[in-house]
């Protein structure tokens, strides 16, 4: 029966733990990578949440400065140079 020298099974096995050691990073990755789309669909939730009780606050085209929290109302329409 033929058999691998000492440096080609090393070799060989070498290459085949880089190529597990691949293959459980990309694993890992994915993992991380659901774990996070999971949290950007919490946080979607969180954030339109708290938009609703905004909009209900302010009206639904008040605009929010989210570096000074300023909010700005929308100007009332103007018809024949007089307020409505």
């Amino acid at each position: 029966m033929a058999k691998l020298n000492d440096e080609q099974l090393k070799e060989i096995q070498g290459l085949q733990q880089q190529f597990m050691n691949f293959k459980i990073s990309i694993a890992d990755a994915e993992l991380n990578k659901a774990k996070a789309v999971s949290e950007i669909q919490k946080l979607q939730v969180q954030f339109s949440e708290v938009e609703k009780k905004l909009m209900e606050e302010f009206g639904k085209d008040a605009t929010v400065d989210l570096k000074t929290g300023e909010v700005t109302l929308p100007k009332p329409e103007e018809k024949n140079g007089e307020n409505k």
